[in-house]
């Protein structure tokens, strides 16, 4: 609080300070500083107080989206989502109050921390546990509700005690018998394998994984937002041979990548049934998820890899560059990447999906935050588009999430304009992907955030049909009865959104089209753009080993 608030008022009367203001503060003294949201009755007036105290507040199109960009800022920061939500006046609770709802007791179920003040006075501790509670640990999210007769309701100031900002998540280490356990079973690896994910990426873990990587010599594999803890260019990445180093590895180290389905829950006949599994991971209720690991360290992933360095610091090893197993990686890698390239470079119109990709990867900044979202878009675009800084992709991740994109950029826009001015975001979103939250471009063109959105137009979810296609399956009755229901409207102008609101919009059919438009959006660094790539309704993947997503009769 200011002094002039912590002062008495001159005319004798207490000073007085409204629940709205103590939730602002109490936000401001544990290092939030921004807040995204849809304000309207009762947390209007919490929006205001926070902007009063210097948190930035980001006003959003959706609700969803406004939490898609919180719980992406909080990934970049450190600072993880902590919803405020407000709820019915206590005084009405049980009669049918507006929107009344069991808040705290339905959140329980999806957040780490639930709760409601009892009064203004508990508001800051309340808050103080929020955060806490979201950074200590896996990171999640937290609820903190507040009643509306809190949000105008005043006391006096001299009441109101700030609890200071909470400390920096405690560092675990694992157990020394099992980092020992765990370098024993790397040493006598025979195809070995790092796996590295998200959670490293959040741990802040790239120096000390980069480092092993390079002194044993080690092939790695990121997951989707793992990419760029150790640069995707660098000669020890198998994103190219994906498939068959998982299914051939003996030996599998995770850091802070869980066995769930996007990485097949670690079973046959994705992976070899014998195969040794080493977890490291924050969270101890992850050790021993669908298969039993050979070693688990339990603890801070940038931490315990630092405790795996010193046992070959101690006694140095190196897997032979010259081995089968590298030769068999880097064979299928020099395949794939080559059918990838016959792909990207078909002269043929519409352009198909690694076309696209790989005319937008020549022009993509190094620096540059690549947010994704979309079926064959985002799965196709991990493998194409480069990443080579931590941090620095995000997208749809373990839920599979649609709408997660345009809050994801803004995040990363904003984080990136305090930064690191000057860096871009390149939003790479499927046509059906972008309508989840297409609004959320008025929001981007508001604050002139430095966005480039690339919509990949397929008229459709997963395909769709091109225009004569389309108009001659009318005749045969109302698209409600005849159009598959992953048909979208061909050849709609997406760019037309982003114009109407003041930014650039591009309509793209060509590789030539497309390479000058994307040149022009990255020179104009004054209005965000929008480019709508058109591409052969019925593009699809290059063929696959094994099914990526879930399955499908299309």
């Amino acid at each position: 609080m200011s002094e002039s608030n912590l002062a008495e008022r001159s005319d004798g009367r207490e000073r007085l300070v409204s629940g709205a203001k103590v939730v602002a503060q109490a936000l401001k003294t544990q290092d939030v500083n921004y807040m995204f949201g849809i304000v309207g009755i009762p947390v209007t007036e919490i929006a205001l107080a926070a902007q009063e105290v210097g948190i930035r507040y980001i006003g959003m199109r959706n609700e969803q989206a406004a939490c898609y960009a919180a719980s992406a800022v909080g990934y970049l920061t450190g600072r993880p989502l902590i919803v405020i939500g407000g709820s019915s006046e206590r005084s009405q609770e049980t009669m049918g109050a507006f929107q009344e709802f069991p808040q705290v007791e339905a959140c329980r179920l999806y957040s780490k921390f639930s709760a409601r003040p009892s009064s203004i006075e508990a508001i800051p501790s309340i808050i103080e546990k929020a955060v806490r509670s979201s950074i200590y640990g896996r990171p999640g999210a937290c609820y903190v509700d507040i009643p509306a007769d809190f949000v105008n309701l005043q006391v006096n100031v001299n009441s109101i005690r700030y609890v200071e900002c909470c400390m920096p998540p405690p560092v675990s280490m694992a157990e020394s018998s099992a980092v020992c356990m765990a370098a024993s079973v790397i040493r006598n690896a025979k195809q070995p394998l790092l796996i590295i994910g998200k959670g490293a990426a959040y741990a802040r873990a790239e120096e000390s994984i980069r480092k092993l990587v390079e002194q044993c010599k080690l092939p790695f594999l990121p997951t989707p937002m793992g990419k760029g803890v150790v640069p995707d260019n660098h000669p020890n990445c198998v994103g190219a041979a994906r498939s068959r180093a998982l299914q051939f590895a003996d030996v599998i180290v995770l850091f802070g990548a869980r066995l769930n389905w996007i990485l097949h829950f670690g079973l046959p006949p994705r992976y070899q049934p014998d195969v040794k599994f080493i977890q490291v991971d924050i969270c101890a209720e992850e050790l021993g998820n669908n298969v039993r690991p050979a070693v688990t360290l339990l603890g801070d992933i940038n931490a315990v890899t630092e405790q795996i360095l010193e046992q070959f610091d101690k006694t140095p090893w190196q897997y032979p560059p010259e081995s089968k197993w590298w030769k068999i990686l880097r064979e299928k890698m020099k395949s794939n990447e080559a059918l990838s390239k016959e792909f990207a470079f078909k002269k043929s119109l519409p352009m198909n999906y690694y076309t696209v990709f790989y005319h937008i990867q020549e022009q993509l900044p190094r620096d540059c935050f690549v947010v994704s979202e979309g079926a064959n878009t985002m799965d196709i675009g991990r493998t194409v588009l480069q990443n080579y800084l931590p941090r620095h992709r995000l997208d749809a991740g373990t839920f599979g999430t649609m709408g997660v994109g345009l809050g994801f950029a803004i995040a990363s826009a904003l984080v990136a304009k305090d930064r690191n001015p000057g860096q871009r975001v390149i939003c790479v979103e499927g046509d059906s992907a972008f309508g989840f939250s297409g609004m959320e471009v008025e929001t981007i063109c508001r604050y002139n955030l430095p966005i480039i959105l690339l919509v990949v137009n397929n008229n459709g979810i997963y395909q769709g049909f091109d225009a004569d296609t389309w108009k001659e399956m009318l005749k045969f009755g109302d698209a409600t009865t005849v159009a598959p229901p992953m048909c979208l409207l061909p050849h709609s102008h997406y760019e037309h959104v982003m114009i109407a609101f003041g930014g650039k919009g591009y309509f793209v059919q060509t590789p030539e089209e497309l390479q000058k438009s994307l040149s022009q959006s990255l020179e104009d660094t004054t209005k965000p753009s929008l480019i709508n790539i058109m591409i052969e309704p019925q593009a699809t993947r290059k063929a696959q080993d094994f099914h990526w997503l879930t399955r499908s009769n299309m």
